[in-house]
Parts: C-alpha cells; sequence; structure tokens
C-alpha cells in the first residue's frame, strides 16, 4: 500500500480504563476506526459514551493521567500508543491538532491571543524565530475570519465573544498546519448563527488545506452537514458506522433510531401536553396555556451596566406579558440581552428602567426585605447546573434551601418533601445524601429543577436549561418540564439559543437582538412566517438532519 492510500487515522482494539474506588471504569472498549486522508467522520452518542475519551487517545492525552490505554492508535504514519515523548510532540500540533469544548478554559486568561498562538507554533517549529511565530499568529487568526487580525491578536480571551475564542482555538490548531483536526463539541454553547459560521469555516479549511476532520458532537444536525461518515458510540463502543446519509436515512440500530427520535426539529410542531381541568399546584394557579390571566407583566424594561461613556445597555425598552400557565419562549444570539432579562422577571437584577407587576403588584422597585414575599413565587433553573449547585452540599440539602428560608415547615417535614421533588423530577428519594460530583449532567439539571419547584412557585423563568446536554437527556429534561407544565399549571419562560428545542416547548416566542424585541407572536406563526429579515436568518442557520428541509 502506497503512502497516499494509507489511512490517515487507523484505531484498533482500542480500550480506555479508569480506575475508581467502586473499581474500574471501561470508558472505551474494543473501539475500531479508520479515517481517509482528507475524509470528516463524526463520532456521536450520548454522554459518557466514550466519544470524547477516544478522541483524547488520538493524540495521546491520556498519558500521565493514570488512564489505562491497550490496543492501537496511529495517526500520520506515527504510531501513537509505542511513541516517546519526543515523537508524541510531533504528533501533536504537527501531524494533528485539537480543537476543544471550552475556549475559555483552555485559553491563558493573561496572555494575549496572539502570543499564544505564536507559542504553539514555536514549540512545533523549532527553527522559527518569534518575528516569524507572531506573523504566523497574525495570518491564521486572518484565515479563521477574526477581523483586523494584527490588532486583534494583541487582544486577551475575555475581549473575545464566545465564537471569536472558538475561532481562536481553531487558529492556534492551524498554526502548523496539521492534518488531521479533532474537534470536541466545537458548537455546544453557541448560538445558532455562530454556530453555522464556526461549521462553514470548518468546510471551507478542510477545502483549502485538505485536512481531515473528526468532529465530536452530540448534535446530530450538526453532524448532518459536516462529515462524510457517521460512528455511533454507546457504552465505549461503536454501535454503527457508515456514511452519514445512510445512518442518518436507513439507522441498522436500535440505539442510533433512538437518538434520531430524540432530536428536536426545528419544522415540527410542538405537541402541546393539555392540562386536565381543575389541576394545579397547591396555592397555584389552575389555567392552562388558554388562560389569559396576566401573571407577569414587564413594561419598557431596561438594564445597563456601567456608567457614563462606558456604560452597556444589556436590555432597551422591552416590554413582555407572561399569562398563568403558559410557555414564553425568548431567544436571540449570545448578547442579545435575553439571560439579563429573564433574571430581572424574577428579580435577581435590578432594572435601571421600565415597570415590573407580578399578579398586579409593581415589583421592580421593592427592597429584598419587601421582595421576600414573592421569592416563593418566582424561580429560576440556570444554565449551569455544576455552579450554581454548591459541590460541599449533598443535593437535599440545596434543594431544601428555600423551604428552610420559608421558614413553616419542621426538620422532618423537609426532608419528607425533598424526597417527594426528587421522585418527583424523576431521581432516586434515596439521592438525598449524595453529592453534584455523584450526578450526570442531566441528573444535576433535574435537581436544579426540583430545588426550583420546592417553594411551589407559579412561574419559573429556564435560563439555557439544555444546552450543554445530550439529545436523550435534553429531549427527557423538556419533557419533564412538559409534565410538570400540565400538572401544577406553571408558567414558564424558557430561553434558549437553539431554536428547535424552543419551539418544542413555547406557546408564544420573543425574538431579542441588541437588547430588544424584534419579533414576538404565537409560537407557529413566528417559526412558519418569520416577519423580521432577523428572525428568518436565525431560523435558516438552524443545522437539519433532513437534506430536503435544508434546502427549504
Amino acid at each position: 500500500m502506497t503512502a497516499d492510500l494509507q489511512p490517515l487515522v487507523s484505531v484498533t482494539d482500542l480500550s480506555v480504563a479508569f480506575p475508581s474506588e467502586g473499581g474500574v471504569v471501561r470508558a472505551v472498549d474494543g473501539l475500531s476506526f479508520e479515517l481517509a486522508p482528507g475524509g470528516a467522520l463524526a463520532i456521536v452518542g450520548e454522554s459518557g459514551s466514550g466519544k470524547s475519551t477516544a478522541a483524547y487517545a488520538l493524540l495521546g492525552l491520556h498519558r500521565g493521567t493514570g488512564a489505562e490505554v491497550t490496543g492501537s492508535v496511529r495517526v500520520a504514519g506515527h504510531d501513537v500508543s509505542a511513541a516517546d515523548d519526543a515523537e508524541l510532540r510531533r504528533v501533536r500540533g504537527g501531524a494533528a491538532a485539537m480543537v476543544f469544548q471550552d475556549p475559555l478554559s483552555s485559553l491563558d486568561p493573561y496572555q494575549a491571543i496572539g502570543d499564544q498562538i505564536a507559542e504553539v507554533h514555536r514549540v512545533h517549529r523549532p527553527g522559527a524565530s518569534r518575528r516569524d511565530a507572531r506573523a504566523r499568529a497574525v495570518e491564521v487568526l486572518g484565515r479563521v475570519g477574526i477581523p483586523d487580525a494584527a490588532r486583534r491578536a494583541r487582544s486577551r480571551p475575555h475581549e473575545f465573544s464566545g465564537g471569536m475564542r472558538q475561532r481562536a482555538l481553531i487558529a492556534m490548531a492551524l498554526a502548523c498546519e496539521p492534518r488531521l483536526l479533532v474537534a470536541d463539541e466545537p458548537t455546544t454553547a453557541l448560538d445558532v448563527t455562530v454556530q453555522a459560521q464556526i461549521l462553514d469555516l470548518l468546510r471551507e479549511l478542510r477545502a483549502e488545506t485538505g485536512m481531515g476532520l473528526i468532529l465530536v458532537t452530540h448534535d446530530l444536525g450538526v453532524a448532518a452537514g459536516s462529515v462524510d461518515d457517521l460512528l455511533v458510540m454507546k457504552d465505549g463502543r461503536a454501535v454503527e458506522r457508515g456514511p452519514v446519509r445512510t445512518v442518518l436515512d436507513a439507522p441498522d440500530e436500535t440505539y442510533t433510531r433512538d437518538l434520531l427520535a430524540a432530536v428536536p426539529r426545528v419544522n415540527v410542531r410542538r405537541t402541546v401536553l393539555r392540562k386536565p381541568t381543575g389541576v394545579g399546584s397547591s396555592g397555584g394557579p389552575s389555567g392552562g396555556p388558554s388562560d389569559n390571566t396576566a401573571l407577569l407583566e414587564a413594561t419598557g424594561l431596561r438594564r445597563e451596566f456601567g456608567r457614563g461613556k462606558r456604560a452597556v445597555t444589556a436590555v432597551d425598552g422591552v416590554s413582555l406579558t407572561v399569562r398563568a400557565g403558559e410557555t414564553v419562549g425568548v431567544v436571540g444570539e449570545s448578547g442579545s440581552g435575553k439571560t439579563t432579562l429573564g433574571r430581572m422577571l424574577v428579580r435577581l437584577l435590578e432594572p435601571t428602567g421600565g415597570e415590573l407587576r407580578y399578579r398586579g403588584r409593581d415589583i421592580g422597585t421593592l427592597r429584598e426585605r419587601e421582595l421576600r414575599a414573592f421569592r416563593s413565587e418566582l424561580q429560576m433553573v440556570f444554565q449551569d447546573p455544576v455552579s450554581s449547585l454548591n459541590p460541599r452540599r449533598s443535593i437535599g440539602e440545596s434543594i431544601a434551601d428555600p423551604l428552610r428560608a420559608a421558614g413553616k415547615l419542621g426538620d422532618a417535614e423537609i426532608v419528607a418533601r425533598v424526597r417527594e421533588l426528587l421522585e418527583r423530577v424523576g431521581l432516586d428519594p434515596g439521592a438525598y445524601h449524595r453529592y453534584p460530583h455523584e450526578f450526570s449532567g442531566g441528573q444535576r439539571q433535574r435537581v436544579g429543577i426540583a430545588r426550583a419547584l420546592a417553594p411551589e412557585p407559579r412561574l419559573i423563568v429556564c435560563d439555557e436549561p439544555v444546552s450543554a446536554l445530550d439529545v436523550t437527556t435534553q429531549a427527557q429534561v423538556v419533557r419533564l418540564l412538559g409534565e410538570l407544565q400540565r400538572d401544577l399549571g406553571l408558567a414558564l419562560v424558557f430561553i434558549a439559543h437553539d431554536l428547535a428545542v424552543v419551539r418544542q416547548v413555547s406557546d408564544r416566542l420573543v425574538v431579542m437582538r441588541g437588547g430588544r424585541i424584534v419579533e414576538e407572536g404565537p409560537a407557529d406563526s413566528v417559526y412558519e412566517q418569520p416577519r423580521d429579515p432577523y428572525t428568518q436568518g436565525l431560523l435558516a442557520a438552524v443545522p437539519l438532519l433532513e437534506p430536503a428541509g435544508a434546502a427549504a
């Protein structure tokens, strides 16, 4: 076989195991696959399927971690499994490079972006001068679409947006012209338009350089338009492999079909869970989406950060009504003001202008002591359950906090209520004394929902509650919220950048841009006949599984 016909990547019987107190955890178990030069493969599966662990093995990133790695991994002619440190250094950056999921934690916050890229270039090109390395940094930043690259190369990571930081990571990976790019969830936390830009960039770079691509993702829509082949993993093993359209259109395995069934479609209407007549939470409203009672009203709501010439207006004159029992979806790009709006609606942020009324009472100007009477009725589910749960306290104690603050129940009653809530959100009531790190991402999000439900609220603001979850876990959490709304008569404000998810839960849709509402209306009307060009652009950027839908 000639060098040109040899696989760029060849993985044979790869296993990766991690020792733990409970025994050995086999994250990857007997995985084999190949990638031809210039090819593109997506590795997909649920959280814990082993896809990222397998990707890390391609660059020998498990070395020195205590992981037990067996099998053969060859990349661009290098035997990664048997390589010494010097050869492994030649593989990383030269033969292959990796783009990690979270660019903020992958970049040095104290060092300029250009300096970090130049350092990578000099490490892997020992003969390069500092001047050459800086020039290369500016060149690759320009190549990935960073405007005014020479000036922005002097910026630090916090001065870049999320999409620009991801581009900077891609530029760093390209600094030494690798033959293989491994991208681990490169678009997970990005809004749809930035996501589309990153995926377009990867396609353009493949066409220009002929590099191979391995894309690790839980988003089958992202995979559908970005790769040639699909590898589906479950429990560390490959359950299906083939051309992307073959696997997506006619999957052989039940697991693959279940993954596809869980993918939210932006062109599919919501299936409304109707609430039985007269059913509501104790003390909560009994109306459903058809109830016209105005529960929460925002008029001309405004929020500024900073003062004087440096003041930034995050929300600019927003007026919004949330009715009892309905779900209002709020969508927009990063920086559109949707999270700031959500936090103001539950008074976690104080408005700097406008009026906020809850059940007819002006709560926008209430002091904290006066606001306590409303705290139990207005709750929030945060985007990141890891940072919103205290790692040193059991999940039962975290859920119990609002109950203790209310001071209406004794200790035994609080424990009983928490166990009831755990069961209500699909968790084991016996998990009361377990800690957040002992749960998966989807389970931690269920804990966050249980905590929000504890004081029996009338309205819950959900801020990106499923953005970092795989499609099956995402579907479970969305289904849970729908069931809770049906049974308890809750009003929901559902904030997200994933328009397909928002359609599955929303009665009405609000589209935000630059701190303002640019379009609002019944969800199906906005999705099927968007009036504003910005809304049309958002919908056009959503990756679709079906080619016909993508072309429409």
